[in-house]
């Protein structure tokens, strides 16, 4: 954060396939060395498993749905109150929730053990639309830590 004056968000293009700035945000995520094409193929080809599986006729939908049902509602922060340590539960701003998601979804694509990178991708989105696997399971634990210092609200950040 500068110490002077404030960030200015750039604004993003919209993909090529489903013109979503969502979609555009979560290739950037998703690509390695600069490689956008094939951050872009990759989830292209995951999505469109995906939705060949849940038999969806709009993947950007579906995709919505995946990023809507992986994003936390409350999160803990560390806040120092005399001396003392607590952790705070606070609601999470939009953009960092879906940053988060984004962030625990290729985590844990990435450590899955299928062959392509697609398949992963795939198989990970599919997980979260059935609520299992190891995303959603983050999720649940941050949640559940948050609901456990429910009692140290008071010190809202």
């Amino acid at each position: 954060m500068p110490r002077r004056g404030h960030l200015v968000k750039r604004d993003l293009t919209p993909d090529a396939m489903y013109n979503s700035k969502l979609v555009t945000r979560f290739i950037n995520n998703l690509m390695l060395e600069g490689k956008k094409s094939k951050g872009s193929r990759i989830f292209y080809d995951a999505i469109d498993r995906v939705a060949k599986k849940h038999k969806e006729d709009n993947p950007l939908e579906l995709f919505k749905k995946i990023v809507d049902t992986a994003r936390p509602l409350v999160e803990v922060r560390n806040k120092r109150v005399g001396g003392a340590n607590y952790q705070v539960p606070v609601e999470v701003k939009p953009d960092r929730a879906t940053a988060l998601a984004f962030r625990w979804i290729l985590r844990n694509a990435r450590s899955r053990k299928e062959k392509s990178m697609a398949e992963r991708l795939s198989g990970e989105f599919d997980d979260i639309l059935n609520n299992t696997g190891a995303t959603m399971k983050r999720r649940e634990e941050v949640h559940r830590m948050a609901e456990a210092n429910k009692a140290f609200a008071h010190f809202r950040v």
